[in-house]
């Protein structure tokens, strides 16, 4: 178990999430733990599900932590920085911030000084420990400080460093949309196969188990992507008949298009919002 004492604003799912990886895995004991939110039956029922302390306001929280993780809309961030800015200057804790959008220069704005932040974009399989998180750390964060955000993180999947805050919007447009990408294609074929007759809770099943399998092979096999999909490709059989199709339509342009039109807004919100 690590030492530091960890305080979470926010106590949505996400902040949920990690608190319960946390615990299960015991990187941090309950009581190293302070949670505030502005609905106090949130924070009753994590602290009777979870055995964590709620502290009575954001000051506060502050000076009972070493991290403080910040997990509320983007849209309220800076009503949530600007009141505790005296605490957090005096007691400096490290910054994780799961808010999307809000770029760490804004969070310096707000509090009127220099901060460690850690921005962390991830994404909603962390809800269930299957989390891909991109991760950047500011100028101000300390080695020890990113080893231990790595740490936390990985408490609900896995995270990758990014060298630039602006690849933060790349993360979004790749991990933190792409839960929604893939349940398209599953969602599509799924469809295509109870249209063509297979029942659906069939169709779901194989459909949901194929996309596990893919993904697992991808992760454990040292083979290239074009390797794997080739192993599966006999000439002139049914495989080949869909990739060709694939093809025809331009698959590739489209999932390029769709990438770039998240990147793009992905930035356009970290401008709006900061």
């Amino acid at each position: 178990m690590i030492e530091s004492k960890l305080g979470f604003i926010g106590g949505g799912n996400m902040a949920s999430s990690l608190i319960g990886g946390l615990i299960q895995k015991k990187i941090v004991h309950p009581q190293s733990i302070h949670l505030f939110d502005p609905d106090i039956n949130k924070c009753e029922s994590l602290a009777q599900e979870m055995g964590i302390n709620v502290a009575s306001n954001n000051q506060t929280l502050v000076k009972l932590s070493d991290v403080i993780v910040i997990a509320v809309k983007p849209q309220v961030m800076k009503l949530v920085i600007e009141p505790i800015s005296a605490e957090l200057s005096e007691y400096r804790p490290l910054i994780i911030s799961v808010a999307a959008g809000i770029e760490s220069s804004s969070i310096v704005r707000w509090a009127e000084f220099d901060l460690p932040i850690v921005r962390v974009m991830p994404n909603t399989p962390a809800l269930i420990g299957k989390g891909a998180s991109g991760l950047y750390a500011n100028e101000f964060v300390t080695t020890e400080q990113r080893a231990l955000t790595e740490h936390l993180i990985d408490a609900v999947g896995v995270s990758r460093w990014v060298k630039s805050e602006s690849d933060i919007d790349l993360v979004t447009a790749l991990s933190g949309s792409g839960p929604a990408y893939f349940m398209l294609f599953i969602q599509s074929l799924v469809e295509s196969a109870v249209k063509a007759g297979l029942e659906e809770e069939v169709a779901k099943a194989l459909a949901v188990q194929t996309a596990i399998g893919a993904s697992e092979l991808v992760k454990h096999s040292e083979l290239p992507l074009q390797q794997l999909i080739d192993n599966v490709t006999s000439p002139n059989g049914t495989t080949e008949q869909a990739l060709k199709s694939f093809a025809s339509e331009n698959l590739k342009a489209i999932i390029d298009n769709a990438f770039t039109a998240a990147h793009k807004r992905s930035a356009e919100l970290a401008e709006e919002l900061g």
